[in-house]
């Protein structure tokens, strides 16, 4: 479970994120980074869409998900939005290996772009 300080639930929040923001991708995930110009700790949220699977498989996509974040959120820069989109196909992967992957290059990507 995410604090919830940590937590992105505004929907605008998340529309600013994944239409401002760029992302990255892996062939089951998608991370959406918004640098914003506050001091708050980094927020993240999650889109698990229907296609992943039934109501119990997307649950546990997203605690999976959730779970990984956890250990990456106080690495990241404080203002920053994060949104992870689950795809097709997510369910029974190793999405641990995805996120850890995924973070380390949109960091990079974000260095890049300052």
């Amino acid at each position: 479970m995410l604090p919830r300080y940590a937590r992105l639930t505004s929907p605008n929040d998340f529309a600013r994120t994944t239409k401002n923001g760029f992302r990255v991708s892996s062939k089951f995930l998608v991370l959406y980074f918004n640098p914003t110009v506050t001091n708050t700790p980094a927020q993240a949220g999650l889109i698990i869409s229907k296609s992943v699977g039934g109501s119990v498989v997307r649950h546990k996509v997203a605690r999976q998900i959730r779970h990984s974040l956890r250990e990456h959120l106080v690495a990241l820069p404080t203002g920053t939005h994060i949104v992870v989109r689950a795809l097709m196909g997510s369910a029974g992967q190793d999405l641990k290996k995805d996120l850890n992957s995924l973070i380390p290059r949109v960091l990079e990507k974000a260095m890049a772009l300052k």
